[in-house]
């Protein structure tokens, strides 16, 4: 029955990881919506989505021709 359970973890974390191709580990979605002509490369030919979080940048390969590593937006704190 263990092994049952833990090939069905298995089973949800490979096709929850690979639903999406935009991660932004630490940071929020709102933070990453660089749109695709204004993101600065923050990363390297080849570099890893984990590579790139590890640096605190978004990544996202779905737009080809752009950096896939990129430098987030910052938030701003409004203070009056």
């Amino acid at each position: 029955m263990e092994a049952r359970a833990l090939w069905l973890l298995v089973a949800v974390l490979a096709v929850g990881s690979s639903s999406s191709s935009a991660q932004y580990l630490g940071l929020s979605e709102n933070q990453c919506a660089v749109p695709a002509k204004d993101r600065v490369d923050c990363g390297y030919p080849e570099v890893t989505q984990e590579q790139c979080n590890s640096r605190g940048c978004c990544f996202d390969s779905s737009i080809p021709q752009v950096p896939w590593c990129f430098k987030p937006l910052q938030e701003t704190e409004c203070t009056f």
